[in-house]
């Protein structure tokens, strides 16, 4: 008899695994109490009627016990008793699949190999360690935003499981079913942030495929390089990868990178300029300056350096003495005579 007990618990293990397991149990108990219910309690008892037993079973089975159904026999006792029993093997048998089924879809987002959940989301391509986590942490600043991390195999989990934003996606950052993944098709911002200047065009085409629409944002080592992104879509904005700041930026407000590039070229339509406040009457304010310089020049003042310091845009009603230094954007340098003579 213990020979053919152990057999058929083995098989009953093998056979029902997973939630089908805590649902054999509680059904094998409902089943057996109620017959033996039935035998116990003189006839006529409530608590038998198929009306009534299984609310009895699930409050006592539960260990709640409001005690509107009981049985009056010793033996209906002892079988209330094999109930409580039977339900807190179902109750650990239920909570242990639970934890495990938590587990499981845990340890699948830690490796990226599930879909997301993600709308109006930012996607990164690419992992470098430091110099992603540092993108990210920019990223994060603007609040709400909810950010795909995508990594190639060699990652083998989220390297960064304590930001809440940001989720995991593994595996090769030029197949669709990464793109499906990481919901590029539903994101408004893409940064890509390929190991090489390949394998960041080789992406960019796959993120055109998945969502030509996309605000598409690419670093790259030669900035050469730019025009054969462009080939794969003409909105990208492209960033040199040594400037990671850029990235976030652009991502943060498109176009972005635009400007800093007109603000960098030599020639361009915007380039920044430096002028020092001349002696004598003129202007008292940063915005008297404002006004001055942006009405008759078309000139836009950035910041001021005094003896305090540099300030980026600072009040209108702050002081401007002579011999400060007045930073401001224009299509070429302001003449110092022409400033006097309009003073």
């Amino acid at each position: 008899m213990p020979f053919l007990l152990l057999r058929l618990l083995r098989t009953v293990r093998v056979r029902l695994r997973g939630w089908r397991l805590p649902l054999a149990v509680a059904l094998l108990v409902f089943l057996t109490s109620w017959g033996l219910m039935a035998l116990a309690e003189p006839a006529g008892s409530g608590i038998v009627a198929p009306g009534s037993y299984w609310w009895y079973f699930v409050v006592t089975a539960a260990t709640v016990g409001y005690g509107d159904l009981f049985p009056v026999s010793a033996a209906g006792r002892l079988v209330g008793v094999y109930v409580i029993v039977g339900g807190i093997v179902t109750l650990t048998l239920l909570f242990t699949e639970l934890a495990t089924a938590l587990q499981t879809v845990r340890g699948r987002r830690l490796r990226g190999v599930v879909a997301l959940d993600l709308r109006d989301h930012v996607v990164v391509l690419g992992y470098t360690a430091g110099r992603t986590e540092r993108i990210v942490a920019e990223l994060c600043v603007e609040p709400g935003t909810r950010i795909a991390l995508c990594a190639h195999d060699d990652v083998p989990v989220n390297p960064m499981p304590e930001q809440q934003q940001v989720s995991f996606v593994r595996g090769d950052l030029t197949r669709a079913d990464v793109m499906v993944r990481a919901g590029v098709d539903r994101a408004r911002t893409v940064v890509v942030d390929g190991r090489d200047d390949n394998e960041t065009l080789a992406i960019a085409v796959a993120v055109d495929h998945a969502n030509p629409r996309v605000h598409l944002v690419a670093a790259v080592r030669d900035l050469g390089r730019r025009e054969s992104l462009r080939y794969v879509n003409a909105g990208v904005q492209v960033v040199q990868w040594h400037m990671p700041f850029l990235l976030s930026e652009e991502a943060a407000d498109p176009g972005l990178t635009q400007v800093y590039n007109e603000l960098m070229t030599a020639g361009g339509h915007g380039n920044t300029y430096s002028l020092q406040v001349p002696p004598g009457p003129a202007p008292r304010s940063y915005g008297d300056w404002q006004t001055a310089v942006g009405r008759d020049f078309g000139a836009t003042l950035l910041a001021l350096r005094t003896g305090d310091g540099l300030v980026v845009s600072p009040r209108w009603d702050t002081p401007v003495p002579a011999g400060a230094t007045l930073y401001y954007v224009a299509e070429e340098r302001l003449d110092p005579a022409r400033l006097t003579a309009r003073r």
